[in-house]
């Protein structure tokens, strides 16, 4: 596959081990390491190696019940929104890779300002996040893929610190596709964004000056996350049963009901914060 941009435009070292894991993961690899989506492991081996020293020494990342993840298979992990950007995804992401066996690429919908960035959009097509739109979205999910999915959109990572572990309204397009595509719904609850990144304002102005939705706003000014504990719950897998052209209020009718499992685990994660629940009697069957 010819590349556009070399490889070593982007100087990122790579961890042996990290590559040799990058290497496990189950996608049919042609012998030049790359898949029919044109995703490069020698990419997905640095971006893990980056990821691996955020993950493992910058911030303190708890992760529960990623038994409930199937290990091979179609699967749509839908969660909340947490920070001012994408923090959450970042590590669900690195989640997947360094606590499963054999590891998982975690697949996102990227927001659709990304592709107007030349560089980062060639980029994030290397290590697997696609343009979100629905064609993406169920290609990847027939073929077996594990697709992450953030229902809330854009309005879940503005939210300001006072509202950071609240859930905005969700769309309902995750519904439809799960539905379509016969794939199993992992909730997963995000905690501690909003501490890493405590926003206190979006510049919506400057954002649409520089092309994305908004510049989250710290009280130190820029949004450079700070050290802190971050928590991700993995739910039991929910099975919806129906058709992608139920009524509206039958598909909402499903929305509640993974934003209501979404909304349990965001409580249990803070009452493990506050000393008020212990890790193991943790609900995430």
């Amino acid at each position: 596959m010819r590349r556009l941009i070399p490889a070593s435009f982007i100087p990122l070292p790579t961890n042996p081990a990290v590559a040799q894991r990058t290497s496990r993961i189950e996608l049919p690899w042609n012998r030049h390491g790359v898949d029919p989506y044109g995703i490069d492991q020698r990419e997905l081996a640095r971006l893990y190696t980056l990821l691996g020293f955020f993950y493992h020494r910058y911030f303190d990342v708890k992760v529960y019940g990623t038994e409930n993840i199937p290990p091979r298979g179609r699967a749509m992990l839908v969660g909340n929104h947490s920070g001012g950007w994408a923090l959450d995804a970042v590590m669900v992401i690195a989640s997947l890779f360094f606590e499963r066996d054999p590891p998982r690429l975690g697949q996102g919908m990227a927001e659709k300002f990304i592709q107007r960035m030349p560089f980062l959009a060639w980029f994030t097509s290397l290590i697997g996040q696609f343009l979100g739109i629905p064609e993406n979205a169920v290609r990847l999910l027939e073929d077996e893929r594990l697709l992450l999915v953030f229902p809330e959109g854009a309005r879940g990572t503005a939210k300001l610190y006072r509202d950071r572990d609240s859930l905005v309204g969700f769309g309902t397009g995750f519904v439809r596709l799960a539905l379509q595509t016969k794939s199993p719904i992992v909730p997963f609850a995000f905690v501690g964004g909003g501490e890493a990144i405590p926003t206190v304002a979006n510049l919506y102005g400057l954002g649409r000056f520089f092309g994305v939705p908004y510049i989250p706003v710290t009280p130190w000014g820029a949004a450079i996350p700070l050290p802190v504990t971050l928590q991700i719950l993995y739910g039991a897998p929910i099975i919806l049963e129906g058709s992608p052209d139920d009524t509206d209020d039958v598909i909402v009718g499903h929305v509640e009901r993974v934003k209501r499992r979404i909304a349990a685990l965001i409580v249990q994660a803070r009452e493990v914060r506050d000393g008020k629940r212990r890790e193991s009697d943790l609900e995430l069957g």
